[in-house]
Formats: structure tokens, sequence, C-alpha cells
């Protein structure tokens, strides 16, 4: 069976391994033409083909198979989903420590904490739980004193009973969770939306009705690999950008 031939990739030993074959797999996949093949190379071939270990590569297709875009088989293959969509959304890395520097140095103030029933859209995050402990802020610009944005943190009740209200106050939610409540985070998700200003949104952030706004969810994960921290951030649209910076410099 013809099987389908990925780009070549110049590696960065800046970047984990992992993320650049499967970004660089990912950019091959998509970009091709739609009479290409659809079966993939064996492991080894890829990781031949990448100049990585078979075990790099196999965390590099992970990472393709649950974003959706390839299926593996025992016995038959790895093969591209034939109906994927291109405008599948792209995973970038970052650090925590970039995480908490973003959120740092507006004024904060607890609108409010308490227990709260699972949203139905998070419950994949939270199984087995019925109720979380919700955490809602309102950070406002240190200068101008205009509100920025609000957040709600929501939490597992082992998780949240760790807490203490006042450091809301004074830090972001990741430095509390990792440097007060001794919650070791491993990795953040972020997703990144535009949507227009909901009733709550527009008392809260002193905007018009159906203002444009940058809703960004966030998943802070631990070393088990669980959910301690499920957070929904509200932006104002006139005063927030999404910016990505890549380091392009030669190998």
């Amino acid at each position: 069976m013809t099987v389908f031939a990925p780009d070549s990739l110049e590696l960065n030993r800046k970047l984990p391994l992992w993320y650049q074959v499967s970004q660089s797999l990912r950019a091959s996949i998509l970009g091709r033409a739609r009479e290409a093949p659809l079966r993939l190379p064996t492991e080894e071939q890829l990781a031949e083909h990448y100049g990585v270990s078979v075990l790099t590569m196999r965390q590099a297709l992970k990472e393709l198979e649950t974003e959706g875009l390839i299926s593996r088989h025992r016995r038959r293959g790895t093969f591209i989903e034939p109906d994927v969509r291109r405008g599948a959304p792209v995973r970038l890395l970052g650090s925590v420590d970039a995480i908490v520097a973003q959120q740092s140095g507006d004024v904060t103030t607890l609108l409010g904490h308490g227990p709260v029933p699972v949203p139905p859209e998070l419950a994949e995050y939270f199984p087995g739980l019925s109720e979380v402990i919700s955490f809602r802020r309102l950070r406002c610009d240190r200068t101008s004193g205009e509100p920025s944005n609000w957040a709600e943190n929501l939490l597992p009740a082992e998780v949240a009973e760790r807490l203490d209200p006042a450091d809301l106050k004074r830090w972001p939610m990741t430095k509390i969770l990792r440097d007060r409540a001794g919650v070791t985070v491993t990795r953040i998700a972020n997703t990144v939306q535009a949507r227009l200003a909901d009733p709550q949104t527009t008392q809260l952030l002193d905007v018009p009705l159906l203002s444009p706004i940058l809703h960004c969810t966030g998943i802070a994960y631990d070393e088990k690999d669980r959910a301690v921290d499920v957070v929904r951030i509200h932006y104002r649209g006139d005063r927030f950008s999404f910016a990505v910076s890549v380091d392009a410099a030669p190998q």
C-alpha cells in the first residue's frame, strides 16, 4: 500500500523533540493534496525520517491522535482521518512562569467563592464530581482603575480547601496552587475564542452589551494529569490581543 510522505524537519534543540515532530507532521497532513495517500509510514520509518527515537515518535503521534488528525489501528497501521478539519487548532508551548507573569500586575477584587454545580461543558475535566468550588475575581488596571478582565476558577474541593482566599487578591491562581497550596502544575492547556459580551460581562467590565470579548479557557493539570483548576477569563476586546512569538533563528 502506498503511504503518505511527510515533509522533512530541521530540529531546534531548544524545544521538545516530540512537539516539533508533531507540529511538522501536523502541517504536512493539513497541507497535503486531497488525493494523497491516507496511510502513514510505520513508527520506525517516521522516527528514522525525523531523526528521533521511536519513543519520541510515539509521543508525537499520540498528540496528533488526541487532536483527531490520525487514527491508529493495531496490525493495520496509522491513518490520516479523511475528513480532518483544515482549521484544526494549533497547539503552542509556553511555560507556567510565563502564564504567572501574564496574569500579574492588575488590582484584583475577589467577587465571591463557594460551591457550584459542575458546568456540563466542563464535566470531562471533573470526572465523578457533581460540584466544584468557584472563585470569581475582577481585575482592574493598576493605573487607570478600569476593569480589564474577570475570571472564574473552578477547582475540586480537595484542592480548593488548601487555598487562602486572601491570597487571591494578591497573586494569580497558578502561583497560589504551585507556591502556596503545594500543587505540582505540570502543564496548562489554553483555548482562546472571540465572543460577544453577555449581561454579566457587560456589567463587570463596563462595556456595551454584545461588545467583542476575548474568552480564554485554561485547564491546569498536575503530575497525574488530573485537572486541578479550570479557569474561564473574559478579557475586554479593546484592551487585549493574542500574540505569539516564534524563534526562527538559524539552526
